[in-house]
Order: C-alpha cells, then structure tokens, then sequence
C-alpha cells in the first residue's frame, strides 16, 4: 500500500465537521483516514495548587467543555463512517511516533497562531522536512490570515481596530459558499500498538464530577453550537439591530449575548460560517449597525486581536512587550486573592467573581468591570495576575483575547482614557436597581434592602441585622475606600504615562521601583492627614 494512500486529521482547536478545510483535504484521495485528539497532560492533568479545580493550564468547567466538545465530534465522525482516535501524552511526540507507524502520507491540521502552538507544529514540521510527509494547515479558526494583514501593514501589526478593519476588507473566502456539510469518510486503518481510548469523562481524568450549582450552564460541542446559532439569529431583527454597549451585564437567567463565544474558542462553531449567516441576514435588512458595535463588528474585535497578538512578541507580559505601558503595579497577593475569591466587599464585583468561578462565563461588561477594579481603577494590581485567573476560569479563554482585554482594560495598551473608571457601585445600579443579580450569585445578601445591596456596608446595625448579614462578620467590609482608592490609581497612571512618554517607552525596572517608591510616600502621607482629620473629628 502506497503511504501516500493513508492520511491524520489533526484536530486541536477546529473541533467540528461543518467548514473543516483540513479535514476535506485530509479525506481526498485517501484509503485510511485517522482523526486524532492528543490528550495533552500540561492542559488536562490535575494540579493540585492550583487554586481551583483544574489543570495548570484549566480549570474544571473548561476541561469538561471540551470533553464534552471531543465526544460530540466522536458522535458526529461516527456518523460518516470514521471515530476519533483519542491519545495521551507529549502531542509532538505522539505525532511523530503516529506518522511512522501509521505510514502517514498527508498530516493536515488547522492552523494555530498561539505561541503554544506555534512551537509545537514547528518540532512536527521539523521531523516531517525530510521524510515526504504533505502538510496542509489551512487558516480556518479566524476570518482572516493575521500574516496577509501584518504583511500589508508594512510588518507589523495595525494597533487601531479601525486601521485593521480598512487594511482587512472583505475577506477573500466571503463569497463563495462554504463547505457546511461532510457526507462519509474514509475509514480508520489498523491503529497498530496505540493505546488508542474512547473521549475520557471527567472522572477518567483524574476529577471528580462538579456539583450541579458549580457546574457551567453551557454544554461543549459543534451539535451545541449550531443550535445555539440557530437560535440566535432566528429573531433578524435583533441581529439587524445589535449594539454591544447596549447588552446587560446582569442578565443572567437569559444572557443579553449569543454565549457563542466559547463555542468559536475551541472551533466548535466556525467563524467564517458564522460571519456568512450574519451577512445574509444583513442584506435583506432595510438598516442595520455596523462595526464596531453590530454582531459582525465583534468577529472583527476577534481578528483584530488575533492579528495584535500573532504580530507582537510577548503579548501575553508587560516587560518586552513594545506595545505594552510599563506600569509599576503592585502584586499583592492578599487583594488579588480577595479579588479572585469574591471578598472585595463590593457586591457588584464579588457577585461576578462568583459567576464567573461557577459559570465559566460572565458578560463582556462584567469583564470590564471586574478588570478594571483590580487594575487601574481601584486595586492596582497587575494585569498579568488578573489574566491568569480568566484564563483558569473561562471556559471562553482565548489567549489572544484574553490578553488583548486585559492590556485594553488597565490601559497599558490600545485604550488609554485611564480616567474613564467603572464605578463599582453605580454601574451595576444602572443596569440592576433591585440588585436581583447580587442577591442570586452572593445570597448572604438576599435579604438586604434595594437601598443598600450595593454598598451594604452603609446599612446601619438594625437593618444589617433583619437582613441576617452583619458587615464585617457575615460578608466582608470593602478591601479600599472606591474614591480614594481610584483617585490613587489615577495618580499612579498619570505618572507612569509621563515616564512613558518622556522615557519613550523604555521604563527599566529600576524606574518602576523609584515609581512606586514615590507612589507609595504620597499614599502614606495622605493617609496620615486623613486618620488627623478624623481623630480631630472625634476629639
């Protein structure tokens, strides 16, 4: 039998049947097809310090979105005639070790931007160089290929959403029909001495089951998807008329959004489909919104920061990141945990933090408001810390978009009006007045008037007490006062942006310290007047 005869379909990410290039070329001509999953223990083996349930890489809610995502591919490859070939161990290795002994002619995968991924299928490409193996990694996880974008923009990425959207235009596929339907597949060849497994449950990963209350209301997988496609576009006229800002954060029961957002993250849905729906709703309409605020402009928001990431080196940090302000942010370990954990004392935040642990998923303005209270307009703590624990928590976790929020949010890049601060009280007020969303994710408040749920600590002592909630004993007191506490954050910002500018960026670590140095006197000495005023108060 000719090698050339027997191809591996890759998948990673691209988890699903509908506009899968890789997986139409990996069909074509071919006797024996093998469609493999490498469990990778990095992202999937419990760690045990890791401050929830979880991988190093994950928390549980995501790696069981996956799962869920890996069986239902299963179910659909069975289908056409094939299965997944689940594997475990060092996904480089496992490949190499599949292409020999499986005589493999064609490896195609879907292309992957994430350094991660980047270095991995370069160690692939490397051992395939010389051994005749065709590779075909198509671009099909995001709407355009970064590199075309880059590569217009005379090498490097165009840092404007509005700059992307006029180098991007239409992308080149946008025209012609998709793909949206596999009808059979060739069959599996002899699988040789691979301990080859069905999708694992959680429980055969080393978990146990999460409790119904902690679990995350959104299943995993492409049948999922579709579904939930369908029934967001159902109603043309909401599609039409989609403006981002104009979502409520505190819907929970029906969230104000698609929720596809997870599904696009692991390639459950396509986004090119997606993008082909959208648009033939918005021909038919008499008016519509337009990027950046309409549905399609948030696909757009997703390539723009896939295009920012791929371009920039270190992304994901502060330090060596060229597009990146150096910020001298605390790292305090106690308010980050306070933060993470829902202890801030600020119902609105420790009610998100709350969905977001239970969830998986919280609304994109939700994302705002939580970023920016451990950032820049509260905590001042660094954004690299909050990063990590979205990226634990999410079961959307992207790591180009995670990132590109959280550089957006604390102003260290793309948005720098640092004085434009989410208030936690009043913005979930305006959205929320009976606090309703407060007292389903933090009931140790539920009995707590309207008045005071968003700043209990307000109540006073009687009315703490009907409500079976005493500040300071049943639920915190806030970590910091929000109006010195942001009127400080501004201060520190102000002067790292005039170090910036005057340094041109080039802030060595010495000048964060005499920052914070000089940050941290100001605080001391004006806590000092202020603890005067009050004691002249007293006397």
């Amino acid at each position: 039998m000719a090698s050339g005869a027997n191809s591996l379909m890759w998948f990673r990410k691209g988890l699903r049947l509908h506009d899968n290039p890789a997986l139409e070329y990996a069909a074509k001509g071919s006797k024996f097809l093998y469609p493999v999953f490498v469990i990778d223990p990095h992202y999937m083996d419990p760690d045990p310090t890791a401050f929830s349930l979880g991988s190093s890489k994950a928390g549980l809610n995501r790696i069981q979105f996956l799962l869920e995502s890996l069986a239902d591919l299963d179910l659909s490859l069975k289908k056409v005639g094939s299965r997944l070939l689940v594997l475990k161990g060092d996904p480089g290795e496992v490949l190499i070790r599949c292409l020999k002994e499986w005589s493999i002619g064609k490896l195609c995968f879907e292309y992957d931007t994430e350094p991660y991924y980047q270095a991995l299928d370069e160690k692939v490409k490397g051992y395939v160089s010389g051994t005749g193996v065709e590779i075909f990694s198509p671009v099909s996880h995001t709407l355009y290929n970064p590199a075309d974008i880059i590569h217009k923009n005379g090498g490097s990425p165009p840092l404007s959403y509005q700059s992307f959207l006029k180098l991007a235009g239409q992308p080149s596929w946008a025209t012609t029909p998709l793909s949206t339907t596999i009808s059979s597949l060739p069959p599996i060849g002899n699988t040789g001495s691979f301990a080859v497994s069905e999708v694992p449950t959680v429980r055969e990963v080393g978990y146990e089951d999460l409790a119904e209350d902690e679990r995350t209301p959104f299943k995993g997988g492409e049948s999922e998807a579709l579904k939930r496609l369908r029934e967001s576009i159902a109603n043309k006229e909401w599609v039409a008329n989609f403006e981002k800002p104009k979502g409520n954060p505190s819907a929970f029961l029906k969230p104000a959004t698609t929720v596809l957002s997870p599904y696009l993250k692991f390639g459950c849905l396509s986004s090119r489909y997606f993008y082909q729906c959208i648009q033939d709703i918005l021909k038919c309409s008499k008016k519509h919104t337009s990027p950046p605020v309409s549905l399609l402009g948030q696909l757009l928001w997703r390539d723009f920061f896939y295009t920012a990431a791929f371009g920039t080196p270190n992304f994901d940090q502060m330090k060596g990141n060229r597009i990146c302000k150096q910020i001298p942010w605390k790292n305090d370990d106690e308010l980050l945990a306070a933060w993470r954990d829902s202890r801030t004392g600020f119902p609105w935040i420790d009610a998100i933090m709350v969905q977001l642990r239970k969830w998986g998923w919280i609304h994109h303005l939700a994302r705002h408001s939580v970023a920016c209270f451990l950032t820049r307009g509260d905590l001042f703590v660094h954004w690299e810390r909050g990063r990590h624990v979205f990226e634990r928590l999410l079961i959307d976790s992207d790591w180009a978009i995670n990132n590109g929020n959280w550089l957006w949010l604390s102003c260290s890049s793309f948005f720098y009006q640092y004085n434009r601060i989410y208030s936690p009280i009043s913005f979930g007020k305006k959205y929320d007045p009976a606090g309703n969303y407060i007292r389903h994710f933090l009931p140790v408040l539920k009995d707590m008037p309207k008045e005071y749920i968003y700043e209990p600590w307000t109540a006073p002592i009687s009315v703490q007490r009907k409500a079976k909630c005493i500040i300071g004993v049943d639920y915190p007191k806030p970590v910091v006062s929000h109006d010195s506490a942001s009127k400080e954050c501004k201060m520190r910002l102000g002067e790292a942006y005039a170090l910036n500018k005057k340094l041109n960026g080039l802030v060595s670590e010495d000048d964060l310290n005499e920052l914070r140095r000089k940050a941290d006197n100001v605080s001391t000495t004006l806590d000092s007047v202020s603890r005067k005023k009050k004691q002249k108060l007293i006397d």
